[in-house]
């Protein structure tokens, strides 16, 4: 299963990370948004709908970042993330979940294993030592 991941970045280098809804399998995690690419969809297509179904926002461009396999119980995700540093609308928590500017390390929890990855990119891309999330 392929799914497109939002990293948004702020001006003051802060990221987004929204909960996961009830319902949902890891509902309370925390994570990037994102969602499943439909058939016939490119990553950006994929993650400009999700993010104006979940948030209401419209992004401008989605850099490509990195892409990581990830092994679930439920299901084995192909997690392609990208940078986004450009969105217009006010967020709209959409689907019931929660919402938190952060930096590393990060202080929700718990942070979702998909997630975790992403946070030591940007540890070593920052140069941050030390843990990078709250356990």
């Amino acid at each position: 299963m392929d799914v497109a991941v939002g990293v948004l970045i702020d001006r003051n280098g802060r990221f987004l990370l929204t909960s996961r809804p009830d319902g949902k399998v890891y509902a309370g995690y925390w994570e990037f948004p994102g969602g499943k690419l439909e058939a016939g969809e490119s990553v950006e297509q994929a993650l400009r709908r999700e993010l104006h179904e979940e948030l209401g926002i419209t992004i401008g461009a989605a850099q490509p970042w990195q892409v990581k396999i990830v092994d679930y119980p439920h299901a084995r995700v192909r997690l392609h993330f990208c940078r986004v540093f450009d969105w217009r609308g006010a967020f709209e928590m959409r689907e019931g979940q929660r919402m938190a500017w952060q930096t590393l390390p990060v202080q929700v929890r718990p942070v979702l294993p998909g997630t975790i990855p992403v946070l030591r990119w940007f540890a070593a891309e920052r140069g941050h030592a030390g843990a990078t999330h709250v356990e």
